[in-house]
């Protein structure tokens, strides 16, 4: 409601109705609610909230009418300008926000999450939920993704996708709904698709990495007590910490 533009009828959905239609009046709720959540999440003793900021200029993902770099640069200005009074207060409240990496959002892939935080000169308040299953039907290497940006990943998602691309289907989903074994990719059990947990806990490890690994549990095929039980389960044994020698010192001893 803070970061999307104008004239989306879905964000209605997520404020109250009785601004249904006035986009600016959902806009200043949305604004007043995020820094409300940092209040509230400094009273409740929780260092991170995670989220989404919204983007302006998500539609222009595909660059056709053509984009000029002025029309992106305006985007993120926008999202620059709506989130500095937001994380301000957050920074006021000694609580840091984590975006979610995640399609329709300002930063969705590797390159607009770097621009992102660059473009809040990587202030400490500003950081990210890593989601790998997002990134991974992208074509992203999530262990890749976690290395290059640890000093601001403050929140893990346990998920995992599938892509599945069969000659048909294709890559943008083709407005089928999620489940549908048409498309080119679903969201998966964790363990059941594409993604890497092991070398993730690899580079969680490495680089030092001591928060949650939150499993967030889509699967449309699957009975959700079942999956969820077996999330735990999978949860459990990818967990393990890092080595607390030298290889080649134990070899020695």
């Amino acid at each position: 409601c803070v970061g999307d533009a104008f004239g989306d009828p879905r964000l209605a959905g997520f404020a109250p109705k009785s601004l249904k239609g006035d986009d600016k009046a959902i806009r200043q709720w949305g604004i007043d609610q995020m820094k409300y959540t940092a209040q509230a999440a400094k009273n409740m003793g929780c260092s991170v909230v995670t989220g989404f900021m919204g983007s302006p200029i998500w539609k222009y993902f595909y660059s056709f009418p053509a984009n000029s770099e002025q029309l992106i640069e305006d985007g993120y200005q926008e999202i620059y300008d709506l989130w500095t009074p937001i994380l301000d207060e957050f920074d006021k409240q000694g609580v840091k926000f984590a975006l979610e990496v995640h399609p329709s959002e300002i930063a969705y892939d590797y390159y607009s999450t770097q621009r992102l935080l660059e473009k809040f000169k990587k202030r400490e308040a500003l950081g990210i939920n890593f989601d790998p299953s997002h990134l991974q039907w992208q074509g992203i290497d999530p262990a890749l993704f976690f290395r290059d940006f640890a000093s601001h990943i403050y929140h893990v998602h346990i998920k995992d996708s599938l892509v599945k691309l069969d000659g048909r289907s294709g890559i943008l989903g083709s407005h089928l709904a999620f489940g549908d074994l048409r498309r080119g990719w679903n969201f998966v059990s964790p363990g059941h698709g594409d993604v890497d947990f092991d070398m993730i806990i690899r580079e969680a490890n490495a680089a030092g990495y001591h928060g949650p690994l939150s499993v967030e549990w889509e699967d449309n095929g699957m009975d959700r007590l079942f999956g969820a039980s077996e999330a735990l389960e999978l949860v459990r044994r990818v967990d393990f910490e890092p080595s607390n020698v030298d290889f080649d010192g134990a070899m020695e001893n």
